[in-house]
């Protein structure tokens, strides 16, 4: 397979990960005051002091035939970002080059704090209100620099509260010459009042080797040490 393909899915996934970190900029506007961009930048955001959550990883190329999965333990705390494979099979090269990659990448982005030039605020992006769909708000979001942790593309919002549900776009900018598009979305979930991802999907357009699709979903066990399921491995059928 070639390397361009393990960077395009690689970079996917991590950008994703990344996205974990929203961050509402300091505003003096009540969150149930004016604008739905208003109230998003108004509501209280504050990152998760701990979780821990089983995640479900998927990654798959048409033109290779390649497919891969992964369940994955996740922990992370004051001392840092911390996973355990469960359970995995399918390609051993995008286990390795993807899956694992992207966690190393997290743990490290999870101690030095590098996710801030992914939050999506005033700093990174520009914002600008347009016609909503499904019931939701629609907010344009034009990153500020070109940089393979940002993306250009629309969030979704509820109007009443302004909670951001999906963000959706392409990476503002290519992780290889390989890669002509990578396009991602992610829903979002309060638990024990801090927005959380709760899945992830990417799809990488490569040179060469096609159109490559990826994955993560995440199921919490304990956000802030509040616990809010029993998390369970899928049965092979379902992989």
């Amino acid at each position: 397979m070639p390397r361009g393909l393990s960077r395009a899915l690689f970079a996917a996934s991590l950008a994703a990960a990344t996205l974990i970190h929203v961050r509402a900029a300091d505003r003096e506007v009540p969150p149930h005051t004016g604008s739905t961009l208003q109230r998003f930048l108004a509501n209280p955001d504050t990152p998760a002091a701990s979780y821990r959550a089983l995640r479900h990883l998927d990654a798959h190329n048409d033109h290779f035939d390649s497919t891969a999965w992964m369940d994955v333990w996740t922990d992370a705390d004051s001392s840092g970002f911390r996973y355990r494979i469960a359970a995995e099979g399918g390609s051993d090269y995008i286990r390795g080059h993807v899956f694992r990659e992207t966690l190393e990448a997290e743990r490290r982005m999870w101690q030095s704090g590098a996710a801030g030039r992914a939050a999506l605020t005033p700093a990174n992006y520009v914002f600008e209100e347009r016609a909503g769909a499904d019931g939701l708000a629609a907010i344009a979001v034009r990153p500020r620099r070109k940089d393979v942790l940002l993306f250009d593309g629309i969030i979704f919002l509820r109007p009443e509260d302004g909670e951001l549900v999906r963000a959706e776009g392409l990476l503002s900018k290519a992780p290889s010459f390989w890669t002509r598009h990578v396009q991602i979305t992610r829903w979002y979930d309060r638990f024990a009042g801090v927005r959380m991802p709760t899945a992830l999907e990417s799809v990488a357009n490569v040179r060469i080797a096609g159109t490559s699709t990826f994955r993560m979903t995440y199921e919490y066990e304990s956000v802030n040490g509040q616990p809010f399921s029993t998390p369970h491995l899928r049965a092979r059928s379902e992989r």
